[in-house]
């Protein structure tokens, strides 16, 4: 991406900056985070457009944000960053039980809720001092298919927003190293002791008043989508962000939610909810981590991917009843 001409006044240092500048969208906040002053970083970030004849970044009230060119760049610098950080880090091979690491894993939050508590007793058997900070992603808003639902965390992930990505999506291009953790259906949550139990008919299902999570608050889901199939419909009384909040809700109220299977079998007991089956399927799906083949030269990446990996065959591989 540099000509041999630019090599001669180009540092790496500029890449690293290009990189956080790329994830943190903040020139105050890149400077923290690389131990610089903000009048440092705008001169550098200076010297990168001289080096690569674009703005790069465009000043907002909140911000900066990427050029399309930049966009583009970001895979490559990426590429390059890794290569040198495997050269630099093979003079001393990743230890886990050493590293002071902390690693960002992106997720939606029904997801993250299931591999987190195993995956955590893993890291703390292995690598005491490595931390684990948790990306909340979503699917693109209204965006029905799967394929283009996931393009952002795609996107993100690829500018190194996060280290990992675990989503509900299979069809990945071959630039991605997929892992499934553990397969996932969708049942139906409610409190114990819900009239519903005891008449868990399709008729019975569609007049019942239904929660759905969804962090812009639309009401419309996937299962009105499959309603929608069979000439059904249902009535969508609250709508909440996430799916643990709407298990206290659950609680306390007749509403009636799709939820993941095994989300409701780790964590629904102690709100006083109970799974069944639905009367209708729901789908059926793999949780994937991804991460970019290339990043996989970072040993410590490497490492965790395995991890992550291992926690969903020993820790998840098992049948979740419903309750």
């Amino acid at each position: 991406m540099l000509n041999q001409i630019d090599l001669s006044r180009a540092d790496l240092n500029l890449l690293v900056l290009f990189e956080t500048v790329m994830e943190e969208r903040h020139v105050g906040r890149s400077a923290e985070r690389l131990n610089l002053s903000p009048s440092a970083v705008s001169h550098g970030l200076g010297r990168l457009r001289g080096l690569l004849g674009d703005p790069l970044f465009l000043k907002t009230p909140r911000g900066v944000v990427p050029t399309d060119r930049a966009n583009e760049l970001a895979p490559a610098v990426a590429e390059i960053l890794a290569r040198v950080r495997s050269v630099i880090s093979s003079a001393e091979p990743f230890d886990p039980a050493r590293s002071t690491r902390r690693f960002v894993i992106g997720a939606p939050d029904a997801t993250s809720s299931v591999f987190l508590t195993p995956l955590l007793d893993r890291v703390r058997g292995q690598a005491p001092d490595i931390a684990i900070s948790i990306r909340q992603l979503l699917p693109r808003y209204g965006e029905p298919s799967p394929a283009l639902a996931w393009l952002d965390a795609i996107a993100e992930l690829e500018a190194r927003a996060m280290d990992v990505a675990v989503i509900p999506f299979d069809d990945f291009p071959v630039r991605f190293v997929v892992d499934t953790l553990y397969e996932e259906d969708f049942i139906l949550a409610m409190r114990v002791g819900h009239p519903f139990a005891s008449d868990p008919s399709l008729e019975n299902y569609c007049a019942m008043q239904h929660l759905v999570v969804s962090n812009a608050g639309d009401p419309k889901g996937f299962v009105d989508r499959v309603l929608e199939e069979h000439g059904l419909s249902r009535r969508v009384a609250l709508t909440v962000p996430n799916f643990m909040f709407g298990l206290a809700v659950l609680a306390d109220t007749d509403l009636i939610s799709a939820y993941p299977r095994r989300f409701v079998a780790m964590h629904a007991g102690r709100f006083g909810v109970m799974g069944i089956d639905a009367p209708i399927t729901l789908g059926h799906f793999n949780i994937n981590s991804i991460v970019p083949k290339v990043a996989m030269m970072d040993a410590g990446l490497a490492w965790l991917v395995g991890l992550l990996k291992d926690t969903g065959q020993a820790a998840l591989g098992g049948a979740v009843p419903s309750g």
